[in-house]
């Protein structure tokens, strides 16, 4: 059985890291290389990293962030938000990240997600699949622009999609428990895994440490979180001992700060 992944989300916001519930009132977290460099020694299997600015000097704010981050840490990390070309992608990744993630850009325009793994490897394409249920239509649906914008896309049709066009990876957020510290949304997890053959990763709703059991359970190959681990709720190394304690296969801490990340 594959390791499962513990991965920290650091939403970056001019160059530094916010966080909100159910992707509102964002308050700020520290600055990105720093929580990055606490964590991977903590024991984190990756991280990840959500650029939400939208200021004309975004570009120039995130190559600083992202090549800071490069320098800091050997263990892999994705980067994703505004990424809307080939061009921009290969430019995340000449920076140092490992995988780049795309989200509403592909929904606009989902050939960019075969464009990108063409390019890069589908390994380095990571889907970003935000997610709420509809009441009314008994399904869940999929949000685009931060989670703001309903597009009418049902969510597990739009996750088969995304495979079927190249990427690598689910990362599938619920925006309903976004935030709210009272577990992961088991049902969509338990969908979305059984839909596709390529690895789910759990976000939106950790609050203790049987949250992110419970969401491996369900499914999850990797299990995301932001706030607990932001505000120091919950330590990586002892969220680690305890999937462990309870057999989860996971990454022994010793491997990490072992060796310099790749220069």
């Amino acid at each position: 059985m594959l390791t499962k992944r513990i991965i920290p989300c650091l939403d970056v916001k001019n160059g530094r890291t916010v966080k909100g519930i159910n992707f509102k009132g964002l308050k700020d977290a520290g600055e990105p290389a720093e929580l990055a460099l606490t964590y991977m020694n903590e024991g984190a299997d990756e991280i990840v990293f959500l650029d939400i600015s939208a200021s004309n000097e975004r570009r120039k704010t995130m190559a600083q962030w992202v090549e800071k981050v490069a320098q800091r840490i050997f263990i892999p990390f994705t980067v994703g938000g505004g990424i809307s070309s080939v061009e921009e992608a290969k430019f995340i990744i000449s920076l140092g990240a490992d995988k780049i993630s795309l989200n509403t850009s592909a929904v606009r325009e989902p050939n960019l997600i075969k464009e990108c793994s063409q390019l890069l490897g589908s390994q380095a394409v990571v889907l970003a699949v935000d997610v709420a249920f509809n009441g009314k239509k008994g399904r869940y649906e999929v949000f685009v622009n931060g989670g703001t914008t309903p597009t009418g896309l049902e969510a597990i049709s739009w996750i088969k999609r995304g495979v079927s066009l190249g990427c690598g990876e689910i990362l599938l957020t619920s925006i309903d428990k976004d935030g709210t510290k009272d577990g992961y949304d088991l049902r969509l997890i338990a969908e979305a895994s059984n839909s596709v053959n390529v690895p789910i990763i759990a976000s939106g709703g950790a609050g203790k440490k049987e949250d992110f059991l419970e969401a491996i359970k369900a499914g999850a190959d990797g299990v995301l979180a932001a706030s607990v681990f932001h505000y120091d709720q919950i330590k990586i190394k002892d969220l680690k001992k305890y999937l462990k304690s309870e057999g989860t296969p996971i990454r022994e801490e010793e491997c990490y700060g072992c060796t310099n990340r790749k220069n």
